[in-house]
């Protein structure tokens, strides 16, 4: 597996989890952007590094972190992909800056990448998205839908369809 992530972006610490999102704005990293997550993936598959190391996320107590998840921040890596500003769960609207298939395929390789080098199997409760975090780890999340929806897949739909959509690509690039 070729890598794709600076290798001055990981730290030798200890981490369990992997949250995917989108951050509902325009293809390029933003400020907030880099606030909240740790990886941000731009449309053209560019990678952007947040703020925060991922070490900052080992221990969340001095309020100095990667805030992607509600609850779910300590021990959890956030990789977002730019895009879905304005974007519409129901009907189904994607907004002016849809996820591209580049964005996903990149962000499939930054995480089996990071899950690679952290030694984070693979499963729903390990690997998933924002949308899967309420359903898999039972942490209240406020109606987050990323991802639920891939806009150039109109055939997976809804958090698990597309987060065991992720898993598999995932461990295909492990194998």
């Amino acid at each position: 597996m070729t890598t794709i992530v600076p290798a001055g972006w990981l730290q030798p610490v200890k981490m369990t989890r992997i949250v995917l999102h989108w951050s509902a704005g325009a293809w390029k990293a933003s400020e907030l952007d880099k606030e909240h997550y740790h990886i941000i993936v731009e449309n053209d598959g560019n990678l952007v590094r947040g703020d925060h190391t991922i070490s900052d996320n080992v221990n969340t107590t001095d309020d100095d972190y990667a805030a992607h998840t509600r609850g779910c921040n300590t021990g959890a890596i956030g990789v977002s992909m730019a895009c879905m500003a304005g974007a519409i769960e129901s009907p189904f609207k994607a907004g002016k800056f849809p996820m591209t298939e580049t964005q996903w395929n990149t962000a499939i390789k930054v995480i089996a990448e990071l899950a690679r080098f952290y030694k984070i199997p693979v499963t729903e409760k390990t690997i998933l998205s924002h949308a899967e975090v309420q359903r898999n780890l039972g942490i209240q999340q406020a109606g987050k839908w990323d991802v639920s929806r891939l806009p150039f897949d109109s055939k997976t739909v809804g958090a698990k369809a597309c987060g065991d959509k992720m898993r598999v690509a995932v461990k295909a690039l492990l194998a």
